[in-house]
């Protein structure tokens, strides 16, 4: 009897799931939601349009920040309690956010926010990918498409909605409660795990790699808009580029490295972080470039582009149920590389003229973009880690989302080049531009094909799956808990 009075109502991996859920919501929402808000949020605070910029700017180069150093806190001080400080402290920043009185305490607030998620995103996929043996991943494709696809392809839509009938502080008071309840669900039914790093914290390799990131991250995102040539996005790329590879000469060398740079050695695993990074580009390219050529094409708003390539988080939902039935069936492999070329035909397809003319042409292509290339993001999501131990997983995570993270971010900035560097948010009457740098995405994408070779037909034989780690008696995937575990 006492034994069923101190069980815990919510299951341990139900929890995990619940919580990784509701966190990468908030934080994918917040990467895209505040960006329709600028110009009343500017107007507020009675400052220019340059200024207002620097929430975002804040944000951005906050969240490269904390990538670097996020799987060493989460084996130093445990993953359960690194993520909920984490999720704490973004929701209080939410919190600030909306109570800003100033655009200084705004800026500063998002920017806490930003190294918040920077370190939620690779802890919390830790936590996930720790409660789930490899050859039970595949159930969580439904899990990790929500905050990976939804969410964003939301936040411009329901930026522009609260704002025009609420107010721009709605968008951060919408974390609150979200957060809260994740937080306290986290506290109670989270299981910890303290890997332990081996050796001393990599005090070099953390004032490389993390200005590093910072800068770089920096020049990419306003490097398009503001010029390349201008004094602080030139300083940041060139010290960020020698910052990196110093860093990287570090960490090769280093015995207790920040980051374990050695584990891209693993065909599985570094083929994975190859194609994330390739696949990122591609795709944060055309989400970035085709809403200005529909507008060049077309004269459509500014509204009326983006809603066009929502039909791309409804394939990558669909691509969830593809991934869980065929991965099994299929392998890696062979259900990675056709996605892939599939993927690019698609984007090949947007850059023909007369294309992008067409509303209905555009919504059922980026529906099947999402679909086609959600198919082998999710693949490479779920199976790049299965020969990766659960000792090195934090590790692993960090580094699978900074390379991805760069990917995305250099993917924006070749496009941006293309098109035409500090004119890229007006859509100039020639489409032409923007047809190439789409052309440009599609290249990218079938690049990645070719790196998808490298993925085993088979999932590889797991590492043992440690006991401490495996699920205790009764928590297993039982029938009642299904609907919970796939979202």
């Amino acid at each position: 009897m006492s034994g069923l009075l101190i069980r815990p109502r919510i299951r341990p991996r139900v929890a995990v799931v619940l919580v990784y859920t509701a966190a990468m919501c908030m934080n994918g929402l917040d990467s895209t939601i505040v960006n329709p808000a600028l110009y009343t949020i500017a107007g507020d605070f009675g400052r220019p349009l340059s200024a207002a910029n620097t929430v975002e700017t804040a944000f951005l180069v906050a969240l490269a920040v904390g990538l670097p150093v996020a799987g060493w806190l989460g084996d130093r001080f445990g993953t359960k309690w690194v993520f909920l400080g984490a999720l704490t402290a973004f929701t209080i920043a939410s919190a600030v956010c909306g109570l800003a009185p100033d655009l200084t305490t705004l800026v500063v607030a998002r920017a806490v926010q930003g190294l918040a998620g920077g370190l939620l995103t690779p802890v919390g996929m830790t936590l996930l990918f720790r409660a789930f043996p490899p050859h039970e991943r595949m159930k969580l494709a439904k899990v990790l498409i929500v905050p990976t696809a939804l969410m964003p392809a939301l936040g411009p839509p329901l930026g522009g909605l609260l704002t025009e009938h609420l107010s721009w502080h709605w968008l951060f008071f919408v974390n609150v409660p979200i957060g809260t309840a994740a937080v306290l669900l986290g506290v109670f039914g989270l299981r910890e795990h303290v890997e332990g790093p081996e050796g001393k914290f990599d005090t070099v390799g953390f004032w490389l790699a993390t200005p590093a990131l910072g800068l770089l991250t920096y020049a990419l995102g306003f490097g398009p808009s503001q010029g390349w040539t201008r004094p602080a996005v030139a300083v940041s790329a060139a010290l960020g580029s020698v910052l990196l590879v110093a860093a990287v000469l570090h960490q090769v060398r280093a015995k207790t490295p920040l980051l374990k740079l050695k584990l891209l050695a693993d065909q599985v695993y570094g083929s994975a972080s190859a194609l994330a990074g390739v696949t990122a580009a591609g795709l944060m390219g055309v989400l970035f470039v085709f809403p200005l050529l529909y507008q060049a094409s077309l004269g459509a708003s500014a509204l009326d582009a983006g809603l066009s390539v929502f039909p791309e988080a409804v394939g990558l939902m669909l691509a969830s149920q593809v991934v869980d039935r065929l991965l099994p069936k299929l392998g890696p492999r062979l259900l990675t590389v056709p996605a892939l070329l599939v993927a690019a035909a698609v984007f090949a397809t947007l850059a023909i003229p007369g294309v992008a003319e067409n509303a209905w042409s555009v919504r059922g292509l980026m529906f099947l973009i999402g679909l086609v290339l959600g198919t082998a993001v999710l693949t490479v999501q779920i199976s790049g880690f299965e020969s990766i131990g659960p000792a090195d997983m934090g590790q692993a995570m960090g580094l699978f989302q900074i390379v991805r993270t760069l990917g995305g971010a250099l993917g924006i900035a070749a496009c941006a080049a293309v098109i035409g560097g500090g004119h890229v948010t007006e859509a100039a009457a020639d489409p032409g531009p923007y047809r190439t740098a789409v052309w440009v995405t599609a290249a990218l994408v079938a690049a990645g094909a070719l790196i998808a070779l490298r993925l085993p037909r088979e999932a590889p034989q797991p590492p043992p799956f440690d006991d401490e780690d495996a699920p205790p008696p009764g928590e297993g995937l039982a029938a009642d808990e299904a609907p919970a575990v796939k979202g």
